[in-house]
């Protein structure tokens, strides 16, 4: 990194170094350098960032973890089950002054993997090191650019196996969710989303057979559809078993069609939960402006609640009986499975 200061002087200081990705074999981590601009416009902290001019460098952890960091107030989070509006909702709570929002940073992602697969390839990650090096990296991300600001995570779905370490204690998050009926419409609504569901589904069964008592799901029995149907069940089940966990945390639900249905007084509910002071003349504001009618994930191209809703609609005439049968399975399974049960109520 050329800058006049070194990274061990300038860490301390504010966000500007975000700790970026872990090396689990030599233990070195990547820094990289960031704007507060830089954060308010990209859409995921992952490798999408990387380019030949970003400045980085890397550092082994232990060097990090001897700088003295002053203690910064605990993040906020948003939790999600994925494809429910938790990039549009962190845009808009990231228009707040009083909030830095960080949007999937890929080390929580890398650290929660870790933890879902053992990590038996990452010594240096075992299960007792594990929750410290959590609250190390959680110390990290907690930096901000000004004293008024609260740095609010927007995790990925998959960092939602380290909820109950995040959100141990007084912590306050918000969980975005939708209906399993919606959530399979989302998903086979579009060639990509589907794509990733096939891609995904090895790593969500793991997690999802490891919550089950009485069955276990066998990948090679299942449909297309209900493939897809498991990372609604990973995810909500994932974020079930954290809520009932977690008795000191502040957590609402948000259903993302309840959202979208009534968006300024949602908006501004959900800015009452974090404590954050804003108008519901400010909400509307924010709803009525361009953030609502981009595509949170790649804002140059224009998406809003009512080209959602046609894409909906078309994919559960498209796949109808498929999507049908799939609830069917669901409610089959809730008969015996309790934690399955539970993910569906909280609907």
């Amino acid at each position: 990194m050329n800058t006049n200061t070194s990274w061990q002087d300038r860490f301390p200081l504010d966000a500007a170094l975000l700790p970026f990705l872990v090396d689990t074999q030599t233990d070195r981590v990547m820094l990289v350098r960031l704007t507060e601009e830089d954060y308010r416009n990209i859409s995921f902290l992952d490798q999408r960032i990387i380019t030949p001019q970003l400045p980085r460098q890397w550092v082994d952890w232990n060097e990090i973890a001897a700088i003295p960091v002053k203690t910064q107030p605990k993040p906020f989070y948003i939790f999600h089950i994925g494809h429910v509006g938790s990039t549009l909702i962190s845009r808009l709570l990231g228009e707040h002054p009083d909030i830095l929002a960080l949007r999937e940073p890929a080390m929580l992602r890398q650290i929660s993997e870790l933890r879902v697969t053992k990590g038996e390839q990452a010594l240096l990650w075992s299960e007792q090191n594990h929750p410290h090096r959590v609250q190390q990296l959680e110390s990290w991300l907690s930096r901000r650019f000004h004293p008024n600001q609260r740095v609010m995570i927007k995790a990925s779905s998959f960092v939602s196996p380290l909820a109950m370490d995040l959100l141990n204690g007084p912590a306050k998050a918000l969980f975005l969710y939708t209906s399993l009926e919606r959530y399979l419409q989302t998903i086979l609504a579009g060639e990509a989303s589907i794509k990733e569901a096939e891609t995904l589904v090895d790593l969500r069964l793991l997690r999802l057979n490891r919550f089950l008592q009485q069955i276990q799901i066998d990948k090679s029995e299942l449909t297309s559809v209900q493939k897809v149907a498991v990372g609604w069940l990973c995810e909500m089940t994932t974020l079930v078993i954290a809520f009932d966990s977690l008795q000191k945390a502040k957590i609402k639900w948000m259903d993302f069609d309840a959202f979208l249905s009534d968006p300024i007084v949602q908006l501004k509910v959900t800015t009452d939960h974090f404590g954050l002071e804003s108008s519901l003349e400010e909400a509307g504001q924010l709803i009525n402006g361009p953030i609502m009618n981009r595509y949170s994930k790649a804002p140059e191209y224009e998406y809003g609640p009512s080209i959602r809703e046609d894409l909906l609609k078309e994919a559960a005439q498209n796949h109808s009986l498929a999507i049908r049968d799939t609830m069917h399975w669901v409610q089959k399974m809730a008969e015996q499975e309790k934690v399955i049960a539970r993910a569906l109520e909280q609907c």
